[in-house]
């Protein structure tokens, strides 16, 4: 009885094991989607800012654009001037229209009154979405906090 057992057993194992290594997928299954990969719109685009409007249709301007340029590199890098300083982080669009910045490392140097620096750098980590329109690019913040807008910049800042 127990050889006709540990046959069996052995029987099962083989072909539970057979079975397990088939990789085949069934007769009737569908092919895996492939994933859509959206285009980098923003890869390899330099962009100053125009304005910030915030939730309560309230704007504030920069004195000078192009003392306020973000440039998304297509490495996945982003290099930000912020009036006086200058960092360096990274960003991603997973989806069109979906933006996450990373931890941006910015230099600390103490901007002039009336800067726009520590709006801007306070709202880093608040970016969730953006849209171009009429060639302009437009960062929404989370929870309706507001937006800025940003135009093609005339000189690309340097890499870091």
């Amino acid at each position: 009885m127990h050889a006709r057992a540990a046959w069996m057993l052995g029987a099962f194992l083989i072909a539970a094991t057979i079975t397990g290594c088939d990789r085949s997928a069934p007769p009737d299954a569908k092919p895996a989607a492939t994933p859509v990969v959206p285009a980098a719109t923003l890869a390899g685009t330099s962009w100053q800012l125009v304005k910030f409007t915030g939730s309560d249709g309230s704007t504030l301007e920069p004195d000078d654009r192009t003392k306020y340029t973000l440039t998304f590199q297509p490495d996945g890098a982003v290099v930000a001037r912020i009036d006086c300083n200058r960092g360096r982080g990274t960003w991603k669009s997973d989806t069109p229209g979906q933006l996450v910045l990373g931890p941006l490392a910015l230099t600390r140097m103490m901007c002039p009154p009336g800067s726009m620096h520590d709006r801007v750098a306070a709202d880093w980590d608040a970016v969730r979405a953006y849209t171009m329109k009429d060639g302009h690019l437009f960062l929404s913040l989370m929870a309706d906090g507001g937006t800025y807008e940003y135009e093609p910049a005339t000189a690309a800042p340097s890499s870091g």
